[in-house]
């Protein structure tokens, strides 16, 4: 249970930065589609998620990841414009800037990143312009990094918790057999286009993100499901809950429900049109072989990734909380009611408690103060 929980608290993180960089891509003049793009690119083209389903369910799924998601973005981009108008986008990107530039609460609750960071504006020009060699061995730079780190974790903290601790349970205690009810076995096209609709179902249900649902896609895989089945529900990584509230909290609940009709709609073709493919060319996995999520504690390569992965997030940690003396940051300070970090040069809201000056992210955030006190 504790190996399937950190594995999915780091896969969700990366995720959610992919949604938070196609977010600032987005707010910074992109294309709405060509952001979901980059999203797309950079949480299912990747090679660590290749080398896992080689390790785990074979060289076909590993192929089939390279072929579809070329497919899925190919898709994207010509659905894009039918799903997500362009007057629904700019909205969105004004609501966007207007919330970055009144301290964060905008229309979705959102909160200004660099506010929260405490990175003054003149250090990011600063960094802007350091030369790669000079930002990777400076201090300072490092103890920035952290802090936007940080606050990106603590922005999505919420949906983060409920994500990867719901995921790792219904990964360890929910039976295999309990989503293979959900299969039609034998009913050939009719069973492939099923699966693939299905398959991105169970990734909604069972919040485990990226590599992550891997080893529950070998599950799935073993238990019946087919191939382009568990190939959509791995693509299916951008739709599961905890990322669907943070699409929310970014562009609106109108353009969250049209991502998700848009992101199923796309995954589960390029499933359909995957396994159409390997099945011509006679590549489909004759033997449905692969190793079930693991239900307790084993020392193995993903052990000693976990103990890595939280050995660089304590890291992060300590640089985030001594950046001022690392020449990082400086001129900030935390907001007593949502705990987001704010410049003290240019806060929104601001009061005198007890002698001594506090903080605000928001004109809100001090009346709740105010009010409490």
């Amino acid at each position: 249970m504790i190996g399937v929980v950190v594995i999915v608290a780091v896969d969700v993180v990366g995720d959610v930065g992919a949604a938070a960089m196609a977010k600032s891509l987005f707010q910074k003049g992109a294309d709405f589609t060509t952001a979901m793009v980059f999203m797309f690119a950079s949480t299912n083209l990747v090679v660590e998620l290749g080398i896992v389903l080689l390790i785990l369910m074979g060289w076909q799924f590993t192929a089939a990841e390279f072929i579809g998601g070329p497919i899925m973005i190919a898709l994207l981009a010509v659905t894009g414009g039918y799903f997500l108008q362009r007057r629904l986008t700019d909205r969105a990107r004004v609501e966007l800037v207007a919330a970055a530039a009144h301290g964060g609460h905008g229309p979705h609750e959102g909160h200004d990143h660099d506010a929260m960071t405490g990175v003054s504006e003149a250090r990011q020009t600063e960094l802007e312009h350091q030369p790669w060699k000079e930002k990777l061995t400076s201090k300072s730079a490092w103890a920035d990094a952290a802090a936007y780190t940080m606050a990106d974790i603590t922005m999505l903290r919420f949906e983060l918790v409920i994500g990867y601790v719901v995921a790792g349970f219904l990964a360890a205690l929910v039976s295999p057999h309990v989503w293979n009810d959900l299969f039609w076995p034998h009913h050939g096209v009719f069973t492939s286009i099923e699966n693939v609709i299905v398959g991105p179902l169970i990734a909604i249900a069972s919040f485990v993100c990226s590599i992550g649902n891997v080893p529950l896609a070998a599950a799935l895989w073993r238990g019946g499901i087919s191939f382009g089945g568990v190939i959509s529900f791995i693509f299916a990584d951008l739709i599961t809950l905890p990322l669907l509230l943070i699409y929310r909290k970014y562009y609106g609940t109108r353009i969250a429900l049209r991502l998700l009709v848009q992101f199923w709609l796309v995954m589960s073709t390029a499933g359909l049109i995957v396994e159409g493919l390997f099945a011509g060319l006679h590549l489909l996995p004759a033997h449905r072989t692969g190793e079930v999520v693991m239900t307790r504690f084993r020392w193995n390569y993903t052990s000693i990734l976990d103990i890595v992965a939280i050995g660089v997030f304590g890291l992060l940690y300590w640089l985030y909380r001594n950046r001022s003396r690392l020449g990082g940051g400086g001129g900030y300070a935390i907001d007593p009611v949502c705990h987001m970090q704010v410049r003290t040069a240019d806060a929104p809201a601001s009061a005198v408690h007890e002698g001594a000056r506090v903080f605000f992210c928001s004109d809100r955030c001090r009346e709740r103060f105010e009010a409490g006190v």
